[in-house]
């Protein structure tokens, strides 16, 4: 698609018909590399490629973790939902940590991470884990209902991870409003696929309305919090909403 197909698609879209503003955001999120708006690799960057992960996103799921604990161990079956998630950088974390945590006594590696984009991941790095029993790419636009209804088939689920973000336009109301529509989208898939006691993790551009939102997510989970990891560029406006205990 050319640039000006995209722009006029993307206000057309958003104004006249929201799915169609939704597919391009979400596509155009994904299409982008974690060096298109940053020509200079950072500490995070140089990170990421170390530890072979495609994105520096990875820490910022990293630092979420270990905080929260949502990825526990010493429970047998352990199933995640990641929306958003190409480049791949959050589904392969989840699948690393994961790999550690297998049941011997089941017959066979139950299915434990189910992943959502319009783009495909990225192969890098992924070691063949991508190609394991235990994972699920679905390749589709989480915000329309042919694809939600194969998400939530294969749950229920005991965490969702959202890094999902529309593509921006310069205008923090305007990005601020997409991100919370995509926010809100990923909260309702929680009321619907996580497990009772199952947690959230929510990418939100800070301003407007976002406040409802966790006002939202404590009413749907026993605590919410807002947390920014270390890993977001100085200046960003992203943060990351934490619900914790599916009520």
């Amino acid at each position: 698609m050319h640039q000006e197909q995209l722009q006029f698609f993307e206000i057309v879209g958003y104004i006249e018909y929201p799915w169609a503003g939704h597919i391009i955001a979400q596509f155009w999120r994904s299409r982008k590399g974690p060096m298109s708006d940053y020509s200079k690799l950072d500490h995070w960057s140089l990170k990421a490629q170390k530890e072979r992960y495609p994105a520096r996103s990875v820490y910022k799921l990293k630092e979420i973790d270990e905080k929260f604990s949502l990825i526990k161990g010493g429970r047998g079956l352990f199933k995640v939902l990641d929306l958003g998630s190409a480049p791949g950088s959050w589904s392969l974390y989840v699948l690393r940590k994961l790999s550690g945590r297998e049941r011997q006594d089941l017959p066979s590696q139950p299915l434990s991470l189910v992943s959502n984009d319009l783009a495909p991941l990225s192969r890098q790095y992924d070691g063949g884990l991508f190609d394991k029993p235990n994972f699920l790419f679905v390749q589709g636009d989480f915000t329309l209902p042919e694809t939600r209804e194969t998400l939530l088939s294969h749950g229920p689920y005991n965490l969702l991870i959202s890094d999902a973000a529309p593509a921006t336009t310069g205008n923090r109301s305007v990005d601020t409003l997409r991100s919370l529509d995509l926010a809100e989208i990923a909260l309702d898939y929680a009321r619907t696929a996580l497990e009772k006691g199952g947690d959230l993790v929510v990418k939100i551009f800070q301003g407007g309305d976002t406040g409802n939102l966790l006002k939202a997510i404590r009413d749907l989970f026993k605590t919410g919090k807002s947390f920014k990891p270390q890993a977001c560029r100085a200046g960003s406006f992203e943060t990351y909403y934490i619900g914790l205990g599916k009520k």
